[in-house]
């Protein structure tokens, strides 16, 4: 009997992804060990019981246990030694996704996580794959082309989370390079199911759509961006079957993924896509990105008026592309691939008209 462990449950990723590993017919007869925060316990606990109700051949096969990926043994208790034991492949999913984040936090979940998450696979044996989630924002403030093979180039970085994220990364490389197998996936930002529209919360391009819809004249105002700096965008859906995708095969061992759309829009084509869907017509304001980044930074209350947080307009000024050469051939004749996002923009734009209650302001 052999197991699989989780952490970052009952998060976006892992709660869709939780499902399809444990139907792959190469994971027949393995079990889940889900690493949990204790105030995230109970709602771990109805997500898991959502997750086998709708997918009963799975049921009774995960197993939550309360822990801390920034303690030694990643903070599980030791009644849980048998099972532990049994190891041999882990997901590392947890980590800090706020642009705001302060520098202590990332260091510790991000980076010394990682780094727990490390030890304990090294400390496993017969240990076959350790399966972690990056980003493509390890890129920072890289101009022009960042290769799936690429990772210090010398970039800067807008905030913590790319930064500690970057380090992060580093640590996993050098612990492959030192022989453990592990395979690196690097999500663009992800958004909601392309069919359902389903996410647990609206950011990154739900902040423009959000915007839009607070202008009450058929005519939207949007402060000037550079019109050839693309959107990595890409749906949830599509992450969630890559990795289960990528995860099972051999050569994947050792490789870097980018699960971005290989043909991305721009940032305007993004608002001009929700613009339309939405009924306006945009007009585009010649304001310097960086006038309305201090504006929004220092003007009492305008995020929260505007919906806009001043992090966000980082990325519609750094012009990085991702290339996603690794991705694309490894998923060739799968049935895999990220759809555009204009075939899936309102759906996204639907679910928010239905889910009211999933608070955005809280997050500006």
């Amino acid at each position: 009997m052999t197991a699989l462990l989780m952490t970052g449950f009952p998060g976006f990723l892992g709660s869709a992804l939780l499902p399809r590993l444990l139907a792959r017919p190469e994971r027949a007869g393995v079990r889940a060990l889900c690493v949990v925060q204790p105030q995230h316990l109970k709602t771990a606990r109805q997500r898991l019981s959502d997750i086998e109700q709708a997918h009963p051949d799975i049921a009774g096969r995960t197993e939550l246990v309360t822990g801390d990926i920034t303690r030694r043994g990643l903070g599980i208790d030791p009644v849980h030694a048998e099972l532990l034991d049994q190891v041999t492949e882990v997901w590392h999913l947890a980590a800090v996704y706020d642009l705001a984040v302060a520098k202590r936090v990332a260091q510790r979940v991000n980076v010394d996580g990682t780094a727990r998450v490390l030890e304990f696979c090294a400390a496993r044996a017969g240990f076959e794959r350790l399966q972690y989630i990056s980003t493509c924002y390890v890129s920072g403030r890289h101009h022009g082309v960042f290769t799936e093979d690429d990772l210090d180039v010398g970039q800067r970085f807008h905030n913590h989370y790319e930064s500690t994220k970057f380090e992060a990364e580093q640590l996993v490389r050098d612990a492959m390079a030192g022989g453990l197998p592990a395979t690196i996936y690097r999500p663009g930002i992800v958004v909601g199911d392309s069919r359902t529209g389903e996410t647990q919360k609206f950011d990154g391009p739900y902040f423009v759509a959000r915007f839009l819809r607070r202008q009450p004249l058929p005519v939207a105002a949007l402060p000037a961006v550079d019109p050839q700096v693309k959107a990595s965008l890409v749906p949830r859906d599509f992450v969630i079957a890559a990795m289960d995708q990528l995860s099972v095969l051999e050569r994947s061992e050792g490789r870097t993924y980018a699960l971005s759309d290989p043909e991305p829009p721009t940032n305007r084509e993004v608002a001009a896509i929700f613009a339309e869907h939405l009924g306006k017509r945009l007009v585009w304001v010649p304001l310097p990105l960086g006038v309305t980044r201090r504006l929004l930074g220092t003007v009492p209350g305008l995020e929260w008026v505007t919906g806009l947080p001043a992090e966000l307009l980082d990325y519609f000024a750094t012009p990085t592309t991702y290339d996603t050469t690794n991705t694309v051939t490894d998923l060739a004749g799968t049935g895999v691939s990220c759809p555009r996002f204009a075939s899936y923009a309102a759906t996204l734009l639907a679910f928010m008209d239905d889910h009211p209650e999933i608070d955005t302001a809280a997050m500006v």
